[in-house]
């Protein structure tokens, strides 16, 4: 499980709709149960260790990651609108987006806040 969340975490990294944090979270508590070894080297990973540790520690998400998020989100709906996808699939795509994005901004950014992302 631990394995196939970090896989699904990575190619959430390049995929806009595949969250990444998640996946890693759940990799984190899956290593956490069956490898103290894979847990502490997810977790003191250069990349993916600093979002689960900030979750962890504070339940926040960094100002980075919900810029980069909000991006990927705006990208991944104007190519909807270019791709003319039906009304429909759009408004779906918009509420569940919109969801995403206040359940994202409205989370707190850490015990440094916005100054903390600029490290």
């Amino acid at each position: 499980m631990g394995w196939t969340s970090v896989g699904l975490g990575v190619v959430g990294a390049f995929l806009p709709l595949l969250p990444t944090t998640p996946f890693l979270l759940l990799a984190a508590f899956a290593f956490s149960r069956g490898s103290d070894h894979l847990h502490d080297w997810l977790i003191n990973h250069e990349t993916f260790g600093p979002p689960i540790v900030n979750w962890q520690r504070h339940r926040a998400i960094s100002r980075r990651v919900k810029v980069y998020a909000t991006f990927s989100i705006v990208l991944i709906f104007s190519m909807s609108l270019v791709m003319n996808v039906p009304g429909w699939a759009m408004a779906a795509q918009a509420a569940v987006l919109t969801l995403v994005l206040v359940m994202l901004w409205t989370r707190n950014e850490g015990p440094g806040g916005a100054a903390e992302t600029r490290q």
